[in-house]
């Protein structure tokens, strides 16, 4: 298969993520219960997330198309099937359930198995995993987003 074929697939995947993400959280961040927490200081803008996200999901998507052409296995398929697992249902657990706490440990796994995806495929695709940073980094800010929430609320 070639590069823009695979690149279809995931952005596919990746969006419809997005998609059910924003479905499972109910209109989460417009609530008058997210509006009343305490949130911090260095919460981005409503807009910034769907920039953010837009991004995010473009670059891994490439990223993935890259990735999965030079080494198709099954720890990788599995790995994004839990990134994307874990992806989706944290808007749910936090938004919509409003379970902070499991919803910080969610963003935590979540960043691990990115970090994971990360460290494992970096020698194999060499400078094209900056691909994958925006993502990562996102999900430290979010963690941190999160955990501010935890303990201030």
């Amino acid at each position: 298969m070639k590069l823009l074929t695979y690149s279809t697939v995931f952005l596919f995947i990746n969006f419809g993520a997005l998609a059910i993400g924003s479905w499972l959280m109910n209109n989460g961040p417009q609530t008058q219960w997210y509006q009343d927490l305490n949130q911090a200081p260095w919460t981005p803008p409503g807009w910034a997330f769907g920039v953010a996200w837009t991004s995010i999901m473009i670059c891994f998507s490439i990223y993935m198309a890259y990735l999965y052409k030079a080494s198709p296995n099954a720890k990788l398929i599995g790995l994004f099937i839990v990134q994307f697992l874990l992806n989706v249902s944290w808007n749910y657990i936090f938004f919509n359930r409003h379970f902070i706490i499991l919803g910080l440990v969610c963003l935590l796994l979540l960043t691990l198995v990115v970090g994971k995806i990360l460290w494992d495929y970096k020698t194999l695709l060499k400078y094209k995993s900056l691909l994958i940073m925006p993502y990562f980094i996102w999900l430290c800010v979010a963690a941190s987003l999160n955990g501010y929430i935890v303990f201030n609320n």
